[in-house]
């Protein structure tokens, strides 16, 4: 579990970067949650925007793609999504204790 010092840290470095991920209509769908998996293995940090047409909750597909990938989510701001995990093989982002 992230504490809120590590959070906060992780929200600040996500202003800077661009959604790499859209859901749309089709909501979630198996492919989508495979993609953002491997991104959150190269990244660790990625955003994600919820288009207005999907018409699933923004908070409720955060928590399901971070079930589903085994990460975080750090943040959920209107349709804007920011999910956080670890990389396995390289980690790059030293978090604040």
């Amino acid at each position: 579990m992230l504490n809120s010092k590590q959070r906060a840290y992780l929200m600040s470095m996500a202003s800077h970067i661009n959604p790499i991920f859209q859901i749309g209509k089709s909501s979630l769908t198996p492919e989508i949650v495979a993609a953002i998996d491997d991104a959150l293995e190269k990244r660790e940090l990625v955003k994600i925007s919820v288009l207005k047409n999907c018409l699933d909750d923004p908070k409720e597909i955060a928590e399901t793609i971070a079930g589903r990938t085994r990460s975080q989510a750090v943040q959920v701001i209107g349709r804007k999504i920011v999910l956080f995990r670890v990389s396995k093989k390289k980690p790059v982002i030293e978090l604040p204790k």
